[in-house]
């Protein structure tokens, strides 16, 4: 199995609503085509004493905090605790886990937060999906569409070498695991996968897969952390 990419490598299904979203699955990015149809079906389950309804396709835990000028757009779920806060667009196919923060200025589209996630300021999160207590610096965003508009391949080193998996997406940003902390005004590119507990540096661009337990300070510079 490549090292760093597997959902099971990733993520603690334990701390999301949406953990069938995932079954059946080895890498988490199969799941992005999922999510609209994964939210209609979990929608409708939702106890009615903890998610109130609003409009068509969007559920909201009633302990959940929603900025008036927040803009929420279905399918969507925001779970209990969670914090949606002054001008923040939701697209729609997103699911925001509890106690997650999603910030003033922030655009989601087609996400899947997990439980204490934080995308706290000027943040915009597409196709991604970002594990347990994540957090994502001021300005750092996920860029989910190559210039070239091809079909996105996760490329790095793994346990055997090399790797190279064709994840037939045109639009994926970025897989980040559990703990990962992404510094301010940096850029993810299309097909980045950040392993569990690592570090970006700020004003970074990064590409391809970065180790667990890792700090990413270039391309050429990424140390463990010890």
């Amino acid at each position: 199995m490549n090292n760093n990419i597997t959902i099971a490598e990733l993520y603690n299904l334990n701390e999301t609503i949406a953990a069938k979203l995932f079954e059946g699955m080895t890498y988490p990015w199969e799941a992005l085509p999922r999510i609209h149809d994964f939210i209609l079906e979990l929608g409708k389950t939702l106890p009615e004493e903890i998610f109130e309804k609003r409009g068509e396709d969007i559920w909201v835990a009633r302990n959940a905090k929603v900025a008036p000028t927040a803009c929420l757009n279905g399918p969507l779920i925001i779970d209990e605790e969670a914090e949606v806060r002054h001008c923040a667009f939701v697209r729609g196919n997103a699911i925001v886990g509890k106690g997650a923060v999603v910030g003033n200025s922030t655009e989601l589209k087609n996400v899947v937060l997990f439980n204490k996630v934080q995308v706290p300021h000027y943040n915009y999160v597409g196709d991604s999906i970002l594990g347990y207590k994540s957090h994502m610096g001021a300005g750092s965003i996920t860029s989910n569409v190559k210039s070239d508009k091809t079909l996105v391949v996760v490329k790095g080193k793994g346990i055997a070498g090399d790797i190279a998996i064709e994840t037939g997406l045109k639009k994926m940003g970025a897989m980040l695991g559990d703990h990962v902390e992404v510094g301010c005004n940096s850029v993810l590119n299309p097909g980045t996968v950040v392993g569990r507990n690592s570090n970006i540096y700020p004003t970074s661009m990064v590409r391809g897969v970065i180790p667990a337990d890792s700090i990413y300070k270039t391309k050429t510079e990424i140390a463990e952390k010890h």
